[in-house]
């Protein structure tokens, strides 16, 4: 979600701050602040809106100094106004936050009755002014951060300076992620290796609870208990050329068509096309002993995880539950012991999904997580990691990322039938093959994206949209609906196509085009006899198929995309490229903002 950088360093900061907040824009924000350390007193530049904002209120009024921290805010507690935007500060204390201070009421109340004047209405304040109470009461800034930790019940990542303190930064996490960055006689905080990507590759992620205290030449960690403790330093492979677009217009663009080439990279660590055989990582529990499967996930992740409930329950006849990473542990779920939990985020640090994975796995449930970043909280925590090798994606609509995460699950798929004895050897290589062709099938399906920029026009000018789909093809109507609500604001709706006459039918008229997803198989008929119904009652149908597909019922759609003719274990990938372009298009045609789309954070770290 928000962004957070910081230096303490040995030259002038304020440039490199708002250089690694331009590399975190892809998280989605609505505000964005600069604080540094100024002759040992605090000086702030705050502004609404976009980056270049800031970038014009820093030029005006220029920072100096050499220790500082930075931050793009995405609103939760208070409106996206400058007086809301980080860095909150005192006379005493400057800090940035990522997340949500649950009981910041009770402390606001308790500290505005010991004379305590807030400026904002967010939940971040309040910790500036506890860590300024303990301040003032004697404590040093080490001291004081430790007893305010104590007192916050959420989730955060801080890093705090503090007035006169100019070679001393604190950070701390707990539910949302922070790394600390090691330089050459200077020191970083970042939300993640790509918002210190060009000033370090030396790492070190902290774990649940960590607290930091860094010098331009140190860091001494913590853990919860408040004992000393060491991480890990790692190699980050962040770079700064992954954020170029290149010659694509947007970042969406871009990554849609890395798609061929991100899935074979995928599919490469599962898939030994010469033997015909999949293989999952090193198995920390027994594939076959598996009698129970819970996949849990938010948005996209989610519908990635429905395609693989009919995978998994086709091929391996193995029970698949899905549920929703923000409902999953309020209903009290049934999870049967030595049963098998799988997350998808895109990100590992999403918030609900990460406290889903930690219910599970107090209940005695094998841990595995698709994740596109394997240094991230799941990963770290999981018994078996899926990595999906996309590489970073800056769109905050997710696209190479999904088409990845559906490899990976149908490649676990083929391996949960194979160990289940539910295929033989012999399918399990038809199934390889299939998988393995399906970048070429990718670059088919791309090479209609002119196509579908003319189609966007007319789907530009609808108020409503509808997405229809049965089978596996159903949550590829779901995700082409949530893709064109979230970057051009038309409200889309998806849906199994045999639903259409238990009432959505009556939304239908002349007005609202009906995106049809209908490659040949045996769901074919039913599906184009659903869609009849529609083009009965005045729908305006684009009927995505394949060649025999368009030649059996083409003639009564208003207009067709032809795809590639492939198995029907494949079909979701491939028919998730025109309704990526298709969102794309409309979003272009519509004038938004495709890559950071209003009100939306690329990675959510709040529940």
């Amino acid at each position: 979600m928000c962004g957070i950088i910081g230096i303490v360093g040995k030259s002038p900061v304020a440039d490199r701050l708002v250089e690694g907040l331009k590399r975190l824009e892809y998280r989605g924000y609505d505000s964005a602040g600069v604080c540094t350390l100024v002759d040992g007193s605090l000086q702030r530049r705050r502004a609404e809106g976009k980056l270049v904002n800031l970038a014009k209120r820093l030029q005006a009024t220029p920072l100096g100094g050499s220790t500082g921290i930075a931050h793009t805010r995405w609103a939760t507690h208070g409106a996206p106004l400058e007086h809301n935007a980080h860095p909150h500060a005192t006379d005493h204390v400057a800090l940035v936050h990522n997340g949500i201070i649950e009981n910041f009421k009770t402390l606001r109340a308790a500290l505005i009755a010991e004379g305590a004047t807030f400026e904002s209405e967010t939940d971040t304040e309040v910790v500036a002014h506890l860590i300024t109470k303990y301040i003032k009461a004697g404590a040093d800034p080490v001291e004081a951060t430790r007893r305010t930790l104590k007192q916050l019940h959420g989730a955060f990542a801080l890093a705090i300076i503090f007035t006169g303190k100019d070679n001393v930064m604190i950070g701390a996490r707990r539910g949302s992620p922070l790394v600390v960055g090691y330089g050459d006689g200077e020191m970083y905080l970042g939300s993640d290796a790509i918002a210190l990507a060009t000033l370090t590759n030396r790492i070190s992620y902290l774990e649940e609870n960590d607290w930091v205290v860094i010098t331009p030449d140190s860091a001494t960690l913590y853990d919860g208990n408040d004992q000393p403790v060491e991480r890990s330093i790692t190699l980050s492979f962040a770079s700064g050329l992954l954020t170029d677009k290149g010659n694509y217009r947007h970042y969406m663009l871009k990554e849609i068509f890395e798609q061929p080439t991100v899935v074979a990279q995928t599919l490469s660590a599962y898939i030994n096309p010469v033997e015909g055989s999949v293989k999952l990582p090193d198995m920390p529990f027994d594939l076959a002993a598996v009698s129970r499967i819970t996949i849990i996930a938010c948005g996209t992740s989610y519908y990635a995880g429905m395609v693989a409930k009919y995978w998994i329950e086709q091929m391996a006849r193995i029970p698949v539950e899905l549920d929703f990473a923000s409902e999953f542990r309020y209903r009290d779920p049934v999870l049967v012991p030595g049963g098998l939990a799988l997350f998808i985020s895109q990100s590992g640090e999403t918030a609900d999904t990460l406290a889903a994975l930690r219910h599970c796995k107090a209940h005695g449930q094998h841990i595995a997580v698709v994740v596109n970043v394997p240094t991230s909280s799941m990963a770290r925590e999981a018994d078996l990691v899926l990595p999906t090798h996309a590489g970073p994606e800056i769109g905050v609509a997710s696209t190479k990322a999904f088409s990845c995460q559906l490899a990976v699950l149908a490649a676990t798929a083929v391996a949960l039938a194979r160990a289940h004895k539910k295929i033989m050897a012999s399918e399990e290589s038809d199934y390889a093959q299939m998988l393995f062709q399906i970048p070429a099938h990718l670059n088919a399906a791309m090479a209609h994206d002119d196509d579908i920029a003319k189609l966007a026009h007319h789907v530009a000018k609808a108020q409503d949209v509808l997405y229809l789909g049965r089978g596996a093809d159903y949550p590829i109507a779901l995700e082409g609906a949530l893709k064109l609500k979230e970057i051009s604001y038309i409200h889309a709706e998806g849906y199994a196509s045999g639903e259409m006459k238990h009432g959505p039918i009556a939304l239908i008229d002349e007005n609202v085009p009906i995106i049809v997803i209908a490659p040949s198989g045996p769901l074919f008929e039913k599906t184009i006899s659903n869609m009849q119904e529609s083009i009965a009652r005045g729908g305006k149908v684009l009927l995505i198929s394949d060649a025999e597909g368009i030649a059996a019922q083409g003639d009564s759609a208003w207009a067709t995309l032809e795809m590639p003719t492939v198995p029907s274990l494949i079909a979701p990938l491939i028919y998730t490229v025109p309704v990526q372009l298709l969102a794309y298009h409309v979003a272009v045609a519509k004038g938004t903002d495709v890559d950071q789309p209003r009100n939306l954070a690329k990675s959510v770290t709040v529940e």
